[in-house]
C-alpha cells in the first residue's frame, strides 16, 4: 500500500471503531471499509440556507422532517 492508501485505511479503521465500537472484522482496503460504513447509513435529503458570507450554492444542511417548518 502506498502512503495515501495507508492513510485512507487508517482513517476508515478509526471511523469503523467509532461507529461499531470494535476493530474492522477484516483487513480490507480503506475504500472498501468506507463503502461498508456508508452503505449502512440512511439517505438524508438536503436543502439550502442563506448566509451573507457565502454564495447560496456553497452551503447545505439537512432538511426538516416533512410536515414541519424550520
Amino acid at each position: 500500500m502506498n502512503g495515501r492508501d495507508e492513510r485512507i485505511y487508517e482513517e476508515a479503521s478509526a471511523l469503523w471503531r467509532e461507529v461499531f465500537g470494535e476493530p474492522p472484522p477484516i483487513r480490507a482496503d480503506g475504500s472498501a471499509l468506507l463503502d461498508v460504513i456508508t452503505k449502512g447509513l440512511p439517505e438524508k435529503p438536503y436543502d439550502r440556507l442563506a448566509s451573507p458570507y457565502l454564495r447560496p450554492s456553497q452551503i447545505a444542511r439537512p432538511k426538516s422532517p416533512q410536515g414541519t417548518q424550520a
